[in-house]
């Protein structure tokens, strides 16, 4: 019989209970609710993976936060700094790594793999110590197998969790190893005693390019782990081909192996000409990342290839990855055409396709006639009106080189910006968006239900704009924003307004901790109908003399923060909505809106995780972006914000995109990704974040200017601004007021100081 599993499920409910559950933890201290909830969903999840036909469920992936912290608070990866809380309430403890608190920095956060999920970075230092603390992964196992499932733990592995961590004091942290094997053994035995066989290690860095002392870090890891004793151990790789590393992996002594045969088919024939017959291979032919039902003639192919060379007793079926980029349950959403609605697949659906494939490969004729419906659907799908729009094919395939051009160089921009907008040295802003109060929040809902007519709902709008642009004049602020109070989303706002896009109801996934995001649906061709933001941007201009920026959401990030259609190239998609972006910068500087923000913070994160692949996608993602910001006048400036990525690898195709200003985030790092700034001397200016508007935590005035004043040992004043990390949208008002006018003060010292 062929066995169907999955590597991890999404945590935070159909109905976001999770987040609610975080967010009245965070706002009363009462635990006992939040645990109760996290009880009863990691429970749910399991019970309808089992009523979806899976025999072995996932247990451990279940997270409060991050399964990347998880596993730095198992094996007592604890900076010093937070361990008399930990000790005193751990719960505290936890969130203040994860997110801050009064007196505390949170640990840095950053983008897992090429996905939009953030984990936490644990951080370390030359002589850690390593320990088995609270075995939470036992936990969970002993709490599925007493309501009678067959369950597999899964762990992050120990060279994936020291490459994904941050050493503080410069180090090398896969020198730590041989101090973090006994705590991994430890737990392994612990699982044994206690009646586990199989326990799953994530090894997702295995898909990257590894040197030879990595290589050598997985031979003594998994060496040093094997036993007779210790659960069979499955060795799970995603997000890409194993490449040069399959003879490694398919040399440790483990018991199966997963392998990502949706974003590396090609891999197959080595895997079976490699990995030995009497282990297990996990076979990863649903695609975990996406939410399209698959494809049964893709699927059903390879795996005949798999059962012509090996026994369906060693196969098990699965996703590619771990379903938590994914959203719950399609079946929830009812107010979706239902011809779309049955091209879907969310997570439970990806299950239930994983036992057809089962049932078909055990001679099942019922499944193998749903398959067969299935592929007809599918197929049927390319004629359904607006897939295919031949103006929009013609517009992309029209583009020239000039598309991609600005009128003049960087540096004379620079000259006649500088005329046109007179702001001071270390001219200061924010990202864009401003607190969404629960009045705003309430006000759009009502909207949404029809209870609230658009004249007053406009009405609302327009008195937070004028409320927030007369606050940012108050403190001092040199560019100012509108606030965004008419936005849900920075990529949902654009695709509603957008062809080609369809939106869920509760087509959640996690971002990080309770931020979750319900990315659009790309399912046609891209166009843009009518302006999208012009009358905000002109309305807030209107309001002031000082210059308002136009905010946009650039098109690798609505690309990114979307799941895309998979019957196009993904460059294609990018180009479509390029061109759509193109036309609202020329009506935002037509109508008289001089600063326009493209936000990229994605930009990073579509980098294939290959180095080999990355020229083909920097090239076509500026591309892409300089046809939207291309053929804007000298004066006009265009701005663009990156948030949690690195960018030393990236930095020329940063500054090829030609933009006059970037920001990033940079003030959990204090600083330290301007180190990619030493050596390449940026050509235009940058704004590094100087505070992390992901904790609740204010800095002072002191701590900002510090932060700026690291940033002059890598860039010129000239090239300085100053700004938050990131938008301001899930802070409060209370936190907002104070930090920003610490901030405009900060620059003022600064601006006195260097004067």
């Amino acid at each position: 019989m062929t066995h169907t599993t999955y590597l991890g499920f999404p945590r935070i409910g159909r109905r976001r209970e999770l987040k609610r559950a975080l967010e009245n933890y965070w706002r009363d201290g009462d635990a006992a609710p939040l645990l109760d909830t996290a009880k009863e969903l990691r429970q749910r999840h399991w019970q309808l993976a089992h009523a979806a036909g899976i025999q072995i469920v996932a247990v451990n992936d279940f997270s409060l936060y991050d399964h990347v912290l998880d596993t730095a608070v198992l094996f007592d990866a604890v900076p010093d700094r937070y361990r008399a809380l930990l000790h005193s309430d751990p719960l505290a403890g936890y969130f203040a790594m994860a997110r801050g608190n009064r007196e505390l920095h949170a640990l840095e956060m950053t983008k897992w793999f090429d996905t939009n999920y953030h984990y936490i970075v644990p951080e370390l230092h030359a002589g850690q110590r390593f320990q088995l603390n609270a075995n939470k992964p036992l936990a969970e196992w002993l709490e599925a197998h007493a309501l009678g499932l067959h369950a597999r733990p899964v762990v992050l592995g120990p060279v994936s969790f020291l490459l994904l961590s941050k050493t503080i004091d410069g180090s090398d942290a896969l020198h730590l190893l041989d101090a973090l094997i006994p705590a991994y053994a430890e737990l392994l035995e612990q699982l044994a005693q206690a009646g586990v066989t199989w326990i799953q290690l994530d090894e997702p860095c295995l898909v990257q390019d590894l040197d030879a002392a990595t290589q050598q870090a997985y031979v003594a890891a998994y060496g040093a782990l094997a036993n007779d004793i210790s659960p069979k151990r499955l060795l799970a790789t995603y997000f890409g081909g194993l490449g040069e590393n399959l003879a490694l992996a398919a040399s440790l002594p483990v018991d199966g192996l997963h392998v990502d045969l949706v974003r590396a088919p090609e891999q197959l024939d080595t895997v079976l000409s490699t990995l030995p017959p009497h282990r297990v291979l996990s076979a990863g032919v649903i695609d975990g990342r996406n939410i399209w039902r698959s494809h049964p003639e893709q699927v059903l192919p390879l795996l005949d290839k798999i059962t012509a060379s090996r026994s369906t007793d060693h196969l098990w079926l699965a996703p590619s990855c771990s379903l938590l980029h994914a959203p719950i349950d399609a079946s929830q959403e009812t107010s979706l055409p239902a011809h779309l609605r049955s091209w879907l697949a969310f997570a439970q659906q990806k299950l239930e396709e994983l036992s057809l494939y089962a049932h078909t490969l055990d001679g099942n004729a019922q499944a193998k006639h749903a398959l067969s419906e299935q592929a007809a659907l599918l197929a049927a799908r390319k004629q359904t009106p607006g897939v295919h729009k031949s103006d929009v094919r013609a517009r992309v395939n029209a583009l020239s080189p000039q598309a991609t051009q600005r009128r003049s160089s960087l540096a004379h921009r620079r000259r006649v910006q500088t005329d046109a907008l007179s702001l001071p040295p270390l001219p200061t802003t924010t990202i864009g968006s401003f607190p969404q109060t629960e009045t705003l929040r309430h006000a759009r809902a009502e909207h949404r239900a029809g209870r609230v007519d658009d004249g007053a709902y406009e009405g609302v709008l327009r008195e937070e704009i004028e409320r927030v642009i007369r606050f940012q004049e108050s403190i001092g602020l040199d560019v100012l924003v509108h606030g965004e109070p008419e936005r849900n989303d920075m990529v949902e706002y654009f695709g509603e307004q957008l062809d080609g896009f369809a939106f869920t109801r509760h087509g959640w996934v996690q971002s990080y901790g309770s931020r979750c995001v319900k990315p659009p649906i790309i399912w046609g061709d891209v166009a843009r109908p009518q302006p999208m933001t012009v009358r905000w941007s002109r309305y807030a201009q209107s309001l002031t003399d000082k210059p308002v920026k136009g905010m946009l959401t650039g098109p690798v990030t609505v690309l990114q923060w979307s799941f895309v259609r998979d019957d196009l190239p993904r460059d294609q998609v990018c180009l479509q909505l390029a061109l759509a972006l193109r036309d609202e910068v020329h009506d935002l500087e037509n109508g008289g809106i001089g600063v326009i923000q493209i936000d990229e913070p994605a930009l990073r994160e579509g980098l294939p995780i290959r180095h080999a692949e990355h020229a083909a996608y920097l090239d076509w993602a500026v591309r892409c972006f300089r046809i939207a910001a291309g053929g804007t006048s000298d004066a006009t400036q265009i701005h663009t914000h990156m948030c949690y990525s690195e960018f030393n690898d990236i930095i020329e195709a940063v500054a090829a995109l030609d933009a006059d200003v970037i920001s990033i985030e940079s003030s959990r790092s204090r600083m330290e990704l301007l180190h990619a700034f030493e050596d390449f001397r940026y050509p235009g200016s940058i704004g590094p974040g100087v505070y992390d508007i992901h904790s609740p935590r204010v800095p002072s005035q002191a701590e900002m200017v510090d932060l700026l004043e690291r940033a002059l040992t890598v860039l010129e004043p000239g090239q300085l601004w100053v700004n938050p990390d990131c938008g301001l949208k899930t802070r409060g008002w209370k936190e907002t007021e104070p930090a920003l006018l610490a901030m405009v003060e900060a620059a003022k010292q600064l601006r006195q100081s260097l004067a």
